[in-house]
This record gives structure tokens, C-alpha cells and sequence, in this order.
């Protein structure tokens, strides 16, 4: 299914606020543990900000999942 630049960008970031929820893990907690700020990490959940592969893959790594599980929200 094809979706829309701001339509991917918000479903990605609420993809990983519902991981990061799941994971009983605050907003500050993930952003240490994949080494960005955490003001940066707010922005890619709240779909403000068109993030790059790496740090979904930075995100991912921290939350000891797969990077298709952040993914596979555009499925």
C-alpha cells in the first residue's frame, strides 16, 4: 500500500511511541539508549520530523527489537 510522505512519517512515530510504551520505557530512557536526544526522539514519534533509516535502526536496537518491527506499521 502506498502512503504519502506525512502519512508514513506519523504511522513510523506512533509505531515507536507504542513500542516504547510496551516497553515501559520513558521518552529519555530510549533516546540515552539509542543515542540521541530525547527532543529528537519526541519529534519522530509525534511524526514532526522525517527521520532516516539509521536512526529507526538505532531506535530499534535500543528497544532489542527487529527494524522491521518498527517498520511493518506500514503494512
Amino acid at each position: 500500500m502506498a502512503h504519502n510522505k506525512d502519512t508514513v512519517v506519523k504511522l513510523i512515530g506512533m509505531r515507536i511511541r507504542q513500542l516504547r510504551i510496551e516497553g515501559h520505557l520513558t521518552l529519555e530512557t530510549l533516546a540515552f539508549n539509542a543515542d540521541m536526544d530525547y527532543t529528537q526522539l519526541s519529534r519522530i514519534e509525534l511524526g514532526k520530523i522525517n527521520t532516516s533509516i539509521f536512526q529507526i535502526h538505532k531506535i530499534a536496537t535500543a528497544l532489542d527489537i527487529s527494524t522491521s518491527a518498527i517498520l511493518n506499521a506500514l503494512d
